[in-house]
């Protein structure tokens, strides 16, 4: 039996994996990552290297190391290939993240501790402590288990795009895991439909590719916030009165107004207004109800205030993600048969530690009720670490 079974291995998987080897002495051969890609972080390489993004959003401090100045020591020892931080907070570039991931799973041999495979089921194991995560390839026995599971898999679909999903008409996901912008004509017509980062990101490596033409439509206004959510949501300054709050729906509510949905960076902004003013850029603001496909000629997009339309070769969403909570239906089982407790947004109840039932933690998105809106983020890993490894 393992003492620790990490089920997701991205940024938060991978992290944890590391401090509970590395920092609290769980020996390596009694911990595994459970995750379907065959390498560290592979989704997260997948999804910048789709978007275009040329720095993270958040910080030099923010990593998969232990050590804080970790990823500025090794851009100083070891980087020569342009700018590798941006201003404000000095942003690592994503390649210079991405080796420095590289860098510390090969470092710590932390590729060595990974399963290849999926959970489809978790259950209390029978007459023994600790628990039973079911996978394709057999049952897996751990007297803890970690839910350290991303909303990768669950991207945003609006519902005139739903209907379309099956369909062989040119409508692509930014972070469907089947998609690469590598393999997108650039001749003709692109949409991007979103209004935040991702969008921004998608429509600035588009027009440096060279594409055609490309509409970027957005349903508001753009929203100018540096981060997805206030700083101090970082620390005591917003997380301490937080966490004090008796009421776990209250607490959602606070989440869903604290997380800037849809923000652009401001230099990122400035720089898509000034590409918009130039050829080959559009930028418009509307809600599209419909979209119609007729066999391999040109999607035609209906507004919702009926105030004309729009007619593009391929669609590219640039939607985020669904809000529900990830996991899916094998989640939802185990939810009902351990009875652990949600809000009533379907999110985990946890204490202190992230602990959602004796033996059973989580990070990430599932996390979100105890760490508030930077949960998701590399900032939330980490934290998430702290309150772990205080109980591991």
């Amino acid at each position: 039996m393992l003492e620790w079974l990490i089920v997701g291995g991205g940024v938060h998987g991978t992290h944890l994996s590391h401090v509970l080897t590395a920092q609290c002495g769980v020996p390596r051969h009694r911990l595994r990552v459970l995750d379907p890609w065959p390498e560290p972080l592979a989704r997260w390489h997948a999804c910048t290297q789709n978007t275009g993004m040329a720095y993270l959003r958040s910080s030099v401090v923010h990593h998969l190391a232990l050590d804080p100045f970790s990823l500025k020591h090794f851009a100083e020892r070891n980087w020569t290939e342009g700018q590798p931080f941006a201003h404000p907070y000095k942003r690592p570039s994503s390649a210079l993240f991405a080796a420095h991931c590289r860098e510390v799973a090969h470092a710590h041999q932390l590729e060595g501790l990974r399963l290849e495979g999926r959970a489809c089921g978790l259950r209390h194991g029978a007459g023994t402590a600790g628990y039973v995560v079911e996978t394709p390839r057999g049952p897996l026995y751990a007297r803890r288990v970690l839910l350290a599971i991303g909303a990768s898999e669950q991207p945003h679909w609006p519902a005139w795009a739903a209907r379309l999903r099956e369909s062989p008409a040119p409508i692509h996901h930014i972070f469907d895991p089947l998609f690469d912008r590598q393999q997108l004509p650039l001749q003709g017509h692109t949409l991007i439909v979103g209004g935040g980062i991702t969008a921004a990101q998608v429509a600035m490596a588009l027009y440096r590719d060279g594409a055609e033409e490309i509409t970027l439509l957005r349903r508001h206004a753009a929203r100018v916030h540096p981060l997805d959510s206030d700083p101090g949501w970082m620390g005591p300054k917003h997380q301490t009165a937080f966490q004090a709050m008796p009421d776990w729906d209250a607490r959602r509510a606070v989440v869903n107004s604290a997380r800037h949905r849809g923000a652009v960076p401001p230099r990122l902004h400035r720089r898509l207004t000034r590409i918009a003013q130039r050829e080959r850029l559009t930028i418009r603001q509307g809600e599209l109800a419909r979209v119609c496909a007729s066999g391999k000629g040109p999607l035609v997009g209906t507004f919702s205030d009926g105030a004309g339309a729009v007619v593009a070769d391929r669609i590219v969403l640039a939607t985020g993600f669904a809000r529900h909570r990830p996991g899916g239906s094998w989640l939802t089982r185990a939810i009902h048969a351990l009875g652990l407790s949600c809000a009533s947004c379907g999110y985990p109840i946890v204490d202190a530690s992230l602990q959602w039932h004796p033996g059973l933690f989580v990070t990430g998105p599932l996390a979100e009720l105890a760490i508030g809106p930077v949960a998701r983020n590399i900032v939330g890993a980490r934290q998430a670490a702290l309150q772990i490894a205080a109980a591991a």
